[in-house]
């Protein structure tokens, strides 16, 4: 075996790990396992057609050689986005991190206090800038934030307002953001009203209305007479403002908007060629049951000291599932953690200088322009110049030649200046715009930028000012500021995360190693496609190899995530429908098993929702299935599946599934959230599926970002690639795409990088290897904890897939909950798995191909040792409320403590394992009070009393 080869650094287990872990599972050989676990009728009869995989280095030089296809123009192009500078303490401490970017979602708040605080800095300088009550720890983009304002607009219309079903879009704004809202919009059967604020007749029909602030022409508007008369007709108001002018302008929370939106981006995460950045959403704090995403709440633990948590969870979809207010699964945690630190780092006053530096920038450019001959389109702006009657042929020309890109249109030419703009940038294109005049340029410096008379009104109100804001400008104090709650953190740097359905596997550093590098990160997503050659070689590869691998003909990267992915792909089957004139075709059969995304992106499609039993086994009744698809054969739009099944279990029927539903019009989507079980040994084409979305930050190793960057692009059967997303400003998807699911044309163009460095490196075989591995290391597990826990569903060799479902149901009449089980893991360092779901009081295990045979041992280790505990609870050794699970689990600063009442020993509450000793993970606060938190609801950096 050569070790360096990529696959033997991914997976974790040695060969004679193999062969001893065959043995106790009672497996002759792997193939032999594999054969016994997933049926022969949809196994793949060849290998994986892909290229043998590359050694770390050797791909790193593949890369190289695709980054330099790119040509990193100076782009002033705008519309949302910006060239940023990243502070390298930001780069380095939180980014290129593993203790930052392998985090899981902080559904287990006692070992997530640092990317929770992270996260609630990033909603208080949204609250401030915006002037908003209330925000939330991010969305996914600005136009995805926006049609979520519209939606959930469309929710808070008053009973007797049922009626009013359209919306107003101002056509200044971003013109991805409209498409988006059109996307949005008609399954759900509100008329958009686009058109121009200040002449627009509202009427009795309109309930909502989103705003540009600055407009994509760069004009800052005066809104508050349209916001007061859309007020008197019973309106609500968003406004998509930009993050960094509201450091200088009027928040909108203070002219009246309900919700304000847009993208952090800017505040140091580069572009990408589109993403993926943070967005943000605010509003009023008397909407807040309804506002879409997670929301950071502070709380206290068992000990009465302060704890933050998720708050109101009770608005997610994977509890409301088809009654929740959107369906996002995940967020931007990571980039709106950076966007976070961007403000800790440079406080107030260093927003303030930045601000200013580009709107006079902008001013100093503005006004040479005008002693040249240009004329402005208006005179208030921020950063972004629109110059009108100009000769677009000759200035491209003279632009392109100087490798600068501007924004043309037919109305005329858009300039967007950014933080990166230096004078020599402005003489840059001064000299262009001359040149294009037949008139001398000037030369401008620094300090007659820095002299020009500002050209908007600054706000009055104050921002930041909270202690976090106020104390880490010095790197030496951020970095220690990043350290400090990296240390609060459980990651994959501690421990195994076996999270079922999650998928935490090795982010490796040489797929992430390019992420900075500028021929990546710097890219406009707007440019010319010729400037991004190699991302379109990259993006062509990666298409290539995932349809290999799913059975597709082609895949949609525009998803950016993968409720994103299952939306679009249903909008796909629906557009498929309408093309062949059966359009009535609208009801969506849905396992009960399912993901909680399944039933609400149905919902946000308009479709109706048939709900399909499950048997006693966990597989799909196919009887119930039957009846309801002929019942609904006139009528069936699709079925909704996860394959391998939600409760760990390849069924063997899932051909006669399929087949039933094609058989009665139907089209099949497949949740691809399991497709670490498939990838070289099954296919969702093979199986049947018509589209599949594929989590990329599960299966093909993008990291989970603590919540975020996710990743869900689509992968369809020929007969649908016509219908593929479209764009509105580069020209992506089949001939009769749907509109636009995203903001950007491919979505999280930057970080798909990594699936394409994992699949290069690992290849065909490769691949299939973890496949198997990853079937070894679950059964592994389920074969070690046979004795203790009992397995709730199995295949019919009694094998599970690459996850298994511990059943904890009967010890609850006991008084032991799954949540103790979850809470005292955390005692001997390592996250829960995913817990009652999708069964109540059960734990899913998930332990992925990346986890050795000495880390899954010590995994079983940690569950036999809480067994044991469990059984003292049980035979009545241990008091049913006052015992080591219920006071799980246990801190530094409680073990230490100069008083210890509990009925058990410090030792055993802190090192109830000798190796706990040798790397113990404090969790920062004991068991979290969710229901304090839900009560008592503060979601900002709250004062310093509050501490009290």
């Amino acid at each position: 075996m050569n070790i360096d080869q990529f696959v033997n650094r991914h997976n974790g287990p040695s060969e004679q790990d193999v062969q001893d872990m065959l043995k106790k599972i009672d497996a002759p050989s792997l193939d032999a396992l594999i054969a016994q676990t997933i049926p022969d009728a949809i196994r793949l009869k060849r290998p994986l057609n892909l290229p043998e995989g590359l050694s770390e280095h050797a791909y790193l030089q593949h890369l190289r050689g695709i980054a330099a296809k790119n040509r990193l123009y100076k782009s002033y192009i705008g519309l949302g986005y910006y060239d940023t500078i990243l502070p390298p303490v930001i780069q380095r401490n939180v980014l290129e991190n593993p203790g930052w970017y392998t985090a899981y979602t902080p559904y287990q708040a006692e070992i997530a206090q640092g990317r929770l605080e992270a996260l609630l800095n990033f909603q208080t300088m949204v609250i401030d800038l915006t002037g908003m009550e209330i925000a939330n720890a991010s969305l996914l983009d600005e136009a995805t934030a926006a049609a979520e304002a519209m939606t959930m607009m469309h929710g808070l219309r008053s009973r007797d307002a049922a009626g009013k079903n359209s919306f107003f879009v101002s056509h200044e704004c971003f013109p991805q953001t409209i498409e988006l809202l059109k996307t949005r919009a008609r399954p759900l059967g509100i008329e958009l009203v686009i058109g121009d604020f200040k002449t627009v007749t509202l009427n009795d029909k309109l309930y909502g209305a989103l705003l540009q602030y600055p407009a994509a022409n760069g004009v800052v508007h005066d809104y508050h007479d349209f916001v007061s008369r859309a007020k008197e007709h019973g309106m609500t108001v968003a406004v998509a403002a930009d993050i960094l002018s509201l450091v200088l302008l009027t928040p909108p929370g203070e002219f009246g908007a309900d919700i304000v939106l847009g993208s952090t981006q800017r505040f140091g995460v580069p572009m990408g060629y589109g993403g993926p950045h943070a967005a943000y959403f605010a509003c009023r704090d008397a909407y807040k049951r309804a506002m879409p995403g997670r929301i950071i709440g502070m709380s206290v633990d068992a000990d009465g000291n302060p704890a933050l948590r998720m708050a109101l969870q009770t608005r997610e979809q994977h509890i409301r599932r088809e009654k929740a207010t959107s369906n996002i699964c995940t967020a931007q945690a990571l980039l709106a953690i950076m966007a976070g630190m961007y403000a800790v780092y440079h406080g107030a006053e260093g927003l303030k200088g930045i601000a200013r530096q580009v709107h006079l920038s902008a001013v100093a450019l503005a006004n040479e322009l005008k002693k040249l001959g240009y004329n402005l389109a208006d005179d208030r702006f921020f950063d972004t110049l629109k110059l009108v009657h100009t000769d677009n042929v000759k200035i491209h020309a003279l632009a392109e030649a100087a490798e600068i890109n501007f924004r043309y249109s037919s109305e005329g030419l858009g300039i967007a200046l950014d933080q990166t703009t230096t004078p020599d940038d402005l003489n840059t294109i001064i000299a262009i715009f001359a040149q294009a005049a037949g008139k001398p340029a000037v030369t401008l410096t620094q300090e007659q930028v820095t002299a020009q008379a500002a050209q908007i009104t600054e706000r009055t109100s104050a921002i930041l000012n909270h202690a976090v804001f106020n104390s880490h400008h010095s790197e030496t104090e951020m970095m220690r500021y990043i350290k400090r709650l990296e240390n609060k953190d459980l990651s994959l740097t501690h421990s195994m995360i076996a999270l079922g359905s999650c998928t935490m596997k090795l982010n490796a550093a040489s797929e992430l190693l390019a992420l900075t590098w500028p021929e990546f990160a710097n890219l406009h997503p707007f440019v010319p496609l010729e400037q991004a050659t190699g991302y379109q070689e990259l993006i062509a590869g990666l298409d290539a190899a995932l349809s290999e691998i799913t059975g597709f003909a082609q895949m949609s990267f525009q998803p950016n995530s993968g409720a994103q992915g299952e939306y679009a792909g249903l909008l796909v089957i629906q557009a498929y429908h309408r093309s062949r004139g059966e359009g009535q075709r609208n009801v969506a059969l849905i396992p009960s098993s399912a993901h909680g995304t399944n039933p609400a992106s149905a919902a946000m499609c308009g479709m109706e929702i048939v709900v399909v039993k499950c048997d006693a086994r966990g597989n799909i009744d196919m009887d119930d299935l039957r009846e309801k698809a002929e019942l609904h054969r006139n009528d069936l739009s699709c079925l909704m599946v996860t394959y391998p099944s939600t409760h760990g279990v390849y069924e063997a029927s899932i051909m006669d599934i399929t087949g039933i539903i094609h058989a009665n019009g139907g089209q099949v989507y497949m949740d691809g959230a399991n497709m670490n079980a498939q990838v070289g040994l099954t296919s969702p084409g093979n199986i049947g599926a018509d589209v599949c979305h594929l989590n990329l930050h599960k299966t093909f190793a993008i990291p989970h970002g603590g919540g975020g960057p996710g990743v869900g692009p689509i992968g369809v059967a020929a007969h649908l690639t016509p219908f593929l997303p479209s764009h509105p400003l580069v020209k992506t998807g089949g001939e009769q795409g749907i509109h636009a699911v995203s903001a950007a044309p491919y979505g999280s163009a930057l970080i798909l990088m990594i699936s394409y460095g994992y699949i290069k490196m690992m290849g065909g075989a490769g691949l299939t290897q973890a496949t198997r591995m990853a079937i070894l290391n679950a059964n592994y597990i389920k074969e070690r904890l046979a004795d203790h826990y009992a397995t709730l569903y199995a295949g019919t060799n009694g094998r599970c897939a690459h996850e298994m479902i511990l059943d904890c149901r009967e010890w609850k009449k006991e008084g032991v909950e799954v949540a103790d089980i979850a809470k005292r893991l955390m005692d001997f360092g390592f996250h829960a798995p995913t817990t009652s779901f999708p069964v109540v009081d059960t734990l899913m295990v998930e332990p992925t191909e990346s986890e050795s045979k000495e880390e899954l041992d010590r995994f079983c280790d940690a569950m036999i040792a809480i067994r044991g505990e469990i059984d003292a609870v049980l035979s009545g050794a241990s008091d049913k409320k006052d015992n080591i699970l219920k006071h799980a689990p246990h801190t530094a600063k409680r073990v230490c403590a100069n008083e210890w009442t509990r009925p058990y020993s410090r030792e055993q509450a802190a090192f109830p394992l000798p190796w706990v000793r040798e790397n113990k993970f404090w969790p920062a606060v004991a068991r979290v009070d969710n229901v304090y938190g839900d009560k008592n609801l503060i979601c900002s950096c709250p004062p310093v009393s509050a501490y009290n």
